[in-house]
């Protein structure tokens, strides 16, 4: 598989994502991505390298990503947080516009606490506008991977304190799978 990374530094990344310096709170360096996201990992604070991640991926990886990640840190998901993960998993199967509305439809209604409403908003701010109509405003480009990273963290944010770094290191490696890193392990 070859790799899906668009950047050749993190500080790239940053450039390209302002709002990431805000949402991960570390020093864009000029290393490669992925041994930054590695360098993040390893750190004290393992989970800004979920917060990279989600600025690294393209979009509807980014998005695909997250569901996969609140799938697995909150298995069982009640009606509407389970209707707002099947939202934006169609739209990752077929990113149209019809399908982004869907999923922002739901996620616009949904409970701001709950991961599954955050991928839902990553596939509604994945382009497009904001409102249909005369009002109509163009998605900022930061806002996908702003959602995602969300929709992890608030996830992580149910598992317990024993579980954590093994979920943390589950949800790089899918990150990892998704870029094409042929050295994960």
């Amino acid at each position: 598989m070859a790799s899906r990374i668009r950047f050749a530094t993190a500080r790239e990344v940053f450039d390209a994502f302002p709002s990431a310096v805000d949402d991960v709170r570390v020093e864009p360096t000029d290393e490669p991505p992925l041994a930054f996201v590695r360098a993040l990992a390893a750190g004290p604070t393992p989970e800004n390298a979920l917060g990279f991640c989600a600025y690294l991926l393209p979009r509807r990886e980014a998005v695909w990503w997250g569901c996969q990640c609140v799938r697995t840190l909150c298995p069982n998901l009640p009606g509407p947080e389970g209707q707002a993960i099947e939202a934006a998993e169609a739209w990752v199967r077929e990113p149209e516009d019809e399908r982004r509305r869907a999923a922002m439809s739901v996620g616009m209604q949904g409970n701001r606490n709950a991961a599954a409403t955050w991928v839902a908003l990553a596939a509604a701010w994945s382009g497009g506008t904001m409102m249909a109509g005369d009002n109509a405003v163009p998605v900022a480009p930061h806002l996908t991977a702003r959602a995602v990273r969300i929709a992890v963290l608030t996830a992580l944010a149910r598992v317990g304190a024993r579980d954590r770094a093994q979920q943390i290191k589950v949800c790089l490696d899918g990150a990892l799978r998704l870029v094409g890193d042929q050295t994960r392990g």
